[in-house]
């Protein structure tokens, strides 16, 4: 059913919803074409970029083109200049649309001002579920409550606003058992938080490997079989740890609740280079900084702890040091954090309390420029 040439949705997407979809689902299905603007201003908190690329992503098999544009012009419906402000910068942006050149022949809106927007446009005026009866959501209401609405959000969007929180500590102080423990606490909540991940230690699945190929080619040349204590670790293998780390989380962010509990991080990778190198490279800084954003740290003191070796581990003598690094590097960080000590249980009650505090103090998103 193409019955208009080239359709335009715009909106702030502040940030893409189920209602935003719907929107443009209808323009794609009545369109020969489609162009969406996203329209952002400096005071919002999601970027531009981000929301234009969570759109194409979404459309990228499609004839839907997404192009962005900002405007921080003030928002006024009764004022003919700002009008004449915002629709320049609308037809600014189409310039820049795989469409380019072609009218609009249809605007497609769930607002009011949609008569005056294609009237301006000499197009036809669609207007879709300006109630809200059929998709009630808005992205004031994902702002204000992202863990209500999680499911009218799409896996990107998901990620960009999943709360990442880090359990790091050095070895056998318990991060993997604590984050284990923590992201089955949540997911027993239900709701949004069923679909809680907890992203694993991609250093510790290399170790396995590393030691697994070193007694295979010890067992060709008929020598004795090395142990954890035999490996050889080189900086490439820190920056692999930090790429694999980072690009698990990233899919675990997509595909789960509004916290991601992660078993380390590249901030963690850091300090594990500097334990075994004696000194941290410029690639795995850098990924470290590159990070999305974190929400809380969980550092797991190795006081009171047991060291167990599990044929993996060769840092018994060096925890206490990298407990206190660990603390260096967090106490240098913007992004709250904690340390957990005593029994299990316990450490799994404080690391709750803390990600409780963080979520009631919410996402922190700026209002729209109105």
């Amino acid at each position: 059913m193409s019955e208009f040439e080239h359709g335009l949705v715009i909106g702030k997407f502040y940030p893409p919803h189920a209602g935003h979809h719907f929107l443009i689902d209808a323009a794609a299905s009545a369109c020969r074409r489609v162009s969406v603007v996203v329209m952002a201003a400096d005071v919002e908190s999601i970027p531009l970029a981000a929301r234009a690329a969570w759109l194409r992503e979404e459309y990228a098999e499609s004839h839907v083109d997404v192009v962005g544009i900002m405007d921080n012009l003030r928002v006024d419906y009764g004022d003919d200049d700002a009008w004449e402000g915002h629709v320049s910068l609308m037809r600014e942006a189409l310039t820049a649309s795989a469409h380019a050149g072609v009218p609009v022949t249809a605007v497609f809106t769930s607002e009011p001002y949609g008569a005056e927007m294609a009237r301006r446009f000499d197009a036809a005026d669609v207007r879709l579920d300006q109630s809200r009866g059929t998709v009630p959501i808005s992205a004031t209401k994902v702002r204000a409550d992202p863990i209500a609405h999680w499911e009218s959000i799409a896996p990107p969007v998901r990620a960009w606003l999943a709360r990442r929180v880090v359990v790091l500590g050095a070895e056998s102080t318990g991060t993997t058992t604590l984050s284990l423990d923590l992201a089955e606490a949540l997911r027993a909540r239900g709701g949004a938080h069923a679909s809680t991940g907890c992203v694993p230690e991609y250093g510790r699945t290399l170790t396995v490997v590393k030691l697994a190929v070193a007694r295979a080619l010890a067992a060709r040349e008929r020598g004795p079989e090395p142990s954890i204590f035999d490996l050889e670790w080189l900086d490439s293998d820190f920056t692999d740890v930090v790429v694999r780390q980072t690009a698990d989380e990233d899919r675990a962010a997509r595909r789960g609740g509004p916290v991601l509990v992660c078993d380390t991080d590249a901030l963690a990778t850091t300090v594990w280079q500097e334990r075994y190198m004696g000194a941290t490279t410029p690639d795995v800084e850098r990924a470290a900084a590159a990070m999305p954003k974190r929400a809380l740290y969980i550092l797991t003191s190795d006081e009171g702890v047991p060291f167990e070796d599990d044929g993996l581990r060769d840092g018994e003598h060096i925890r206490a040091w990298m407990t206190g690094r660990f603390r260096e590097i967090l106490a240098a960080q913007d992004i709250p954090w904690i340390e957990v000590t005593g029994a299990r249980d316990a450490r799994l009650h404080q690391a709750i309390a803390a990600v409780d505090d963080m979520l009631a103090r919410g996402w922190g998103l700026a209002d729209p420029l109105g």
